[in-house]
């Protein structure tokens, strides 16, 4: 990920405007502006580290000159009381970009720790964790990358990269069948000619049929019983259809192996993104 984007500049940009405002006026009032300090950015507790580049950056983005030392990437697993980072430069600067690298570093590092979870929970399975498009506005390609940092799959990006006709689509056209016919046609017309997958959200044995039969590329399982999901991967298999399988709704880590067990491909996941917490991490002056 290139953290120079623009994109990524603007956000960091809002961000110290909404924290800032017109000034630090705590830093300014009790730090000498000449003053220099190092600082250590801690692990508080223990996960995997995601977004620590984005940090740099709101640091370098107050101030060009900060010193920014890496000791640990994106990815790695982090530990209670370790040292990530060292950042050097003016005490007001560090003090000013503080709270706003933090509060992005610890919301990617809970996103990625919450979805390392779940992925090692179904290791010794061929199951692929995925995310969902639940996903704080404006900060979808960050979690999202997160997720990939905790070692898990990212499903669509939004509505523009893949056909996901869900429960509402197929009320709206009065069938499953209905709805991946359009979806076929909408493709087949398209210019220039797109490969885009097809998937279907079911509910039932009626409806998985009612989408092999139409030949769909994969299938989601919704909320459906562990018993249920075996009976359809039963008859996705028997049916000798290239149909990848997915499950989704009401996942946790209690129950994600018994899913995995029942022999799918893919378990998406809303939570990693909306209800992961932020890891304790903090700032420390040397």
């Amino acid at each position: 990920m290139n953290w120079q984007d623009r994109k990524f500049k603007a956000l960091i940009e809002r961000a110290l405007a909404e924290d800032v405002g017109t000034g630090d006026i705590t830093s300014e009032a009790v730090i000498d502006k000449s003053l220099m300090n190092c600082a250590k950015i801690k692990v508080k507790q223990s996960g995997v580290l995601a977004g620590i580049f984005l940090a740099e950056q709101v640091f370098k983005t107050v101030d060009r000159k900060i010193k920014f030392k890496l000791y640990k990437k994106d990815g790695s697993q982090i530990k209670k009381g370790e040292t990530i980072a060292l950042v050097c430069g003016k005490t007001r600067s560090i003090l000013q970009a503080e709270r706003v690298a933090l509060n992005f570093l610890q919301k990617l590092c809970g996103i990625a720790t919450l979805t390392n979870e779940f992925v090692k929970k179904v290791k010794k399975t061929k199951v692929k964790i995925l995310d969902t498009r639940k996903t704080t506005p404006t900060l979808r390609l960050l979690e999202k990358y997160a997720v990939r940092m905790g070692g898990g799959k990212n499903h669509r990006f939004g509505l523009h990269d893949m056909i996901l006709i869900k429960d509402n689509h197929i009320r709206a056209c009065g069938s499953v069948k209905q709805a991946v016919l359009r979806a076929k046609s909408f493709i087949a017309q398209s210019k220039p000619k797109r490969k885009i997958k097809i998937e279907v959200e079911v509910r039932n044995i009626r409806e998985l049929e009612e989408a092999i039969k139409s030949g769909v590329d994969r299938v989601m399982l919704d909320n459906m019983h562990t018993g249920d999901i075996r009976k359809c991967v039963k008859l996705v298999r028997s049916s000798k259809k290239k149909i990848e399988i997915e499950v989704s709704g009401n996942v946790d880590l209690n129950n994600v192996i018994k899913i995995a067990r029942t022999g799918v491909d893919f378990i998406s996941i809303g939570a990693l993104t909306h209800s992961a917490l932020a890891l304790d991490l903090n700032l420390v002056l040397c």
